[in-house]
């Protein structure tokens, strides 16, 4: 196994872990109406995230590797962020909660952006690999 591959399960594990201890529902009786709207609103957006993280297939580069997992990780934060503004009541949760929508939206642009870059970079690089191949001929 290669270190880059043992971190991105390392990673992965982790956050499973996380979101296991996240999933844990309290027992809690005479719940109010709306309550489990909320939860299942959450859970969902967990949902939708687990499932766009378990279909990023490994590259084999840690940076790529990270970016790609990092981006539905952060929509899901901003989901969850979400459904705290329209459910919540905390003055303070609602205004973390607007934080991460906004600092996680610029995370993502960053993260979309180096991607981008990246791509266009190995394009350039096998353009020209190509035409040094076409002239060694």
């Amino acid at each position: 196994m290669t270190n880059n591959f043992r971190r991105t399960a390392i990673l992965m594990l982790g956050a499973g872990l996380v979101c296991i201890g996240l999933y844990a529902e309290p027992h809690t009786h005479g719940s109010q109406p709306g309550e489990a709207d909320d939860w299942s609103e959450l859970n969902a957006s967990m949902d939708k995230m687990h499932m766009a993280m378990a279909a990023i297939r490994h590259s084999g580069n840690a940076d790529v590797d990270f970016v790609r997992l990092m981006l539905p990780h952060h929509q899901g934060a901003i989901d969850m962020a979400k459904v705290q503004l329209l459910h919540g009541k905390d003055p303070q949760m609602r205004r973390l909660a607007q934080e991460i929508v906004t600092d996680q939206q610029l995370e993502i642009e960053l993260m979309q952006r180096w991607l981008k870059a990246r791509q266009s970079a190995r394009s350039r690089e096998d353009k020209q690999a190509a035409t040094v191949s076409e002239k060694a001929k």
